[in-house]
């Protein structure tokens, strides 16, 4: 066993987010940590990591346990370049590197420091780090960054600098990793990259996602839900059979639970009746028993939380009539998007593309791809009505960000150049965008004021009811 977790208690503004969280990790296990949004799965690798040591409970790894973890924010990484981000954050090579370069400048004739430095010496040739940056520079371009190798990581977008540190990871030869939606940003090519690495790798891998590919790499996954840790062993395709029994199971509870509690409140109002008609003694004391019973048990029983139900869909369809429509009634509901419906009938064009081409540059100088100019794509044409979605799918680089600039047309960003075609945007709509990444302005602020922030910038009022709604949605 690598790692053990027990955590009992874990809060955020006074808000439960873990009571009951146990698990342990053996070497070399893969293992995939799911649960709804807010619930307390980067809470977790918080604690994990050693950033947050405010909670009850312990943490446990094996002595000399090696951890590499992805970052969740990069506003530290300075004039780094992307080599130096990934060598300075490869835990054994950038611990050798140190010795083998500042050591002979102050070890002199101790003999005790030129051991230390041979010894650091040939640990460094076994691992063949000599070679690492080879390594790394060939890992790039499977992740579509050929040539990045000098570039300043922030220079990079949101999505770039993840991938950066999901090749720190795959480089780390640490024994465990801990590593927070990896996916998210890459194209098929890099995914499978991925993919291969986390299949053929020797370290335990602890990841949090919502992707199913990932999750089928798994040996076991941990659901965290209602604040406790569920643990089920297998695969993702395991975790959805033994949910929908489980869970089907715990809906037959609950609603047990419900009728007995509709049952009680009909026999305390009866008892009490009773006990008002009696005239005896002895009668009214044994309907003021029954009475006292009863709202007791009713008491306790109410204050039993309704517990998060979810079933995805393929396993809700082969469900029972009974258990279907039990789980329509209980099943968790996700936070959902505001939007303008008040032209839901309409058929309208919202955005309209036509004969596209995108790039960055000189046109003369894109053609040729010369002067750091290229050609994105060209000939795009695609129509966006009311109601209707659409994702881009393509390699990383192949410029689906930029046609999201171009769309925006955002003042504050370098925006693509357009060498042919046109983009119509409906004036009369509002536009909301979800970001690869907040500026730093925001980090150090408390998360109420920057929600503050962010509608008075937006121009929109925000009241001290609406902030503790909008908290309460996602935390």
């Amino acid at each position: 066993m690598i790692l053990s977790v027990q955590i009992d208690e874990k809060s955020f503004n006074n808000k439960r987010l873990i009571s009951d969280v146990k698990f342990s990790i053996n070497e070399g296990e893969k293992v995939g940590i799911i649960g709804r949004n807010g619930i307390g799965k980067s809470t977790l690798f918080g604690i994990l990591l050693g950033r947050d040591k405010d909670f009850s409970g312990e943490v446990i790894y094996r002595k000399n346990t090696v951890l590499a973890s992805t970052q969740q924010e990069y506003s530290n990484v300075g004039e780094k370049t992307v080599m130096e981000f990934i060598l300075n954050d490869l835990p054994e090579y950038a611990k050798l590197y140190k010795i083998i370069t500042e050591l002979p400048l102050t070890m002199g004739d101790d003999i005790k420091l030129i051991e230390k430095y041979s010894e650091a010496l040939e640990r460094f040739h076994q691992k063949n780090f000599h070679f690492v940056e080879d390594k790394i520079a060939e890992e790039l371009k499977n992740f579509s960054l050929e040539g990045f190798e000098t570039k300043k990581m922030k220079q990079l977008s949101g999505g770039q600098k993840r991938l950066v540190d999901t090749i720190k990871i795959i480089h780390s030869e640490s024994d465990i990793a801990l590593v927070d939606e990896p996916t998210n940003f890459m194209d098929f090519a890099a995914k499978k990259s991925f993919l291969d690495w986390m299949q053929n790798s020797e370290e335990a891998v602890m990841v949090i996602t919502h992707d199913r590919d990932v999750l089928k790499q798994v040996d076991k996954i941990i659901e965290i839900r209602d604040g406790q840790s569920f643990i089920f062993k297998g695969n993702y395709d395991d975790y959805l059979r033994q949910n929908a029994f489980s869970t089907t199971n715990k809906m037959q509870d609950f609603e047990s639970i419900q009728r007995r509690i509709a049952n009680l409140k009909v026999k305390t109002r009866e008892y009490q009746r009773m006990k008002e008609k009696a005239r005896d003694p002895g009668t009214i004391q044994r309907f003021k028993r029954l009475e006292n019973t009863a709202r007791k048990e009713l008491a306790e029983l109410s204050e039993i939380d309704k517990p998060t139900f979810w079933i995805d869909k393929q396993n809700v369809s082969e469900l029972d009539f009974k258990a279907a429509k039990s789980y329509s009634k209980f099943k968790s509901k996700n936070v959902k998007i505001a939007m303008d419906n008040s032209y839901e009938k309409s058929r309208r064009d919202l955005v309209v593309i036509e004969d596209l081409a995108l790039g960055y540059g000189k046109l003369e100088d894109a053609i040729e791809n010369k002067n750091g100019a290229k050609v994105l794509f060209e000939d795009l044409s695609f129509k966006l009505k009311v109601g209707e979605i659409i994702e881009f799918h393509g390699r990383n680089g192949a410029g689906k960000s930029s046609l999201i600039k171009a769309i925006l047309k955002k003042n504050n960003t370098a925006l693509p150049d357009i060498y042919s075609g046109n983009i119509h945007v409906d004036e009369t709509i509002k536009i909301g965008e979800y970001t690869q990444e907040i500026t730093s302005e925001y980090f150090e602020m408390p998360l109420k004021n920057a929600i503050e922030k962010i509608y008075l910038d937006q121009n929109l009022e925000i009241s001290e009811t609406k902030l503790r709604k909008i908290l309460n949605q996602y935390l």
